[in-house]
């Protein structure tokens, strides 16, 4: 069984308030399971794959006589 974070837990691990992933949750931007009245748990996998999908990768700009080119 996965690890089920707290709303806490998810906001330290990705630097922000509890309001930014209370926020996912409300919009249905991450998965989530609910325990019963107020209560929701973030698997631990559902945050990495949501940290990764929001991961840009750098692009290696060459420069020539001042100017980027492709």
């Amino acid at each position: 069984m996965e690890k089920l974070l707290t709303v806490k837990e998810a906001a330290a691990r990705l630097g922000t308030t509890e309001r930014f992933p209370r926020r996912l949750i409300a919009e249905r931007r991450i998965r989530y399971v609910k325990l019963g009245g107020h209560h929701v748990r973030i698997p631990e996998v559902a945050l990495t794959e949501f940290i990764a999908a929001g991961t840009v990768e750098p692009v290696t700009v060459a420069w020539s006589d001042g100017r980027a080119v492709a």
